[in-house]
Parts: structure tokens; sequence; C-alpha cells
């Protein structure tokens, strides 16, 4: 049995018998699979930057205010509530 060590030496089928053949008598690499795994992002959140028109940055904080809230706590519960909807 052969042992595959990178992706691009998979070669293209032209069938899936021939595909199912190639799996058969190859196997992957551990060290090539593990690197393979996408890492779990362990970040709580992720900073990103929006641009608002001035007016509307102070309306935004003026309605979060009022609320006894956090302006951009405010911001990520409207996209939460908008996410839901969406689904």
């Amino acid at each position: 049995m052969r042992t595959l060590t990178t992706w691009s030496d998979v070669p293209r089928f032209s069938s899936e018998e021939e595909e199912a053949t190639y799996w058969m008598q190859t196997s992957v690499d551990p060290k090539l699979m593990n690197a393979s795994l996408r890492k779990a992002d362990t970040r709580e959140s992720t900073t990103i930057t929006l641009r608002f028109d001035p007016r509307m940055l102070a309306r935004i904080k003026r309605l979060a205010r009022s609320r006894y809230l956090n302006y951009q706590s405010m911001i990520k519960q409207w996209l939460s509530e908008r996410m839901e909807k969406e689904v």
C-alpha cells in the first residue's frame, strides 16, 4: 500500500471506479491529515472595523444610552437579531 504525503500527488480520476481503486491502495500520511484539519478559532470574538457617518453613529450612541447599553453591544444585538430572521 502506498502512502500519500502531499495532496498534489492525488491524480485526476476519469471515473469513480478508478478513484475507488486508488483509495483502496493508498493511505493518507497522518502528518498530512493533521496538517489539513482546520484548527478551531479559540478567540471569543474577532475585531472588525465599520465606518459610519458621524451623524448616524451619534444617533446610534444616543439610542444605546437611552437603553443603558454600550453602543457596540447594541449593534451586535441588532446584527444577531437580523441574522436570526434571515435563517
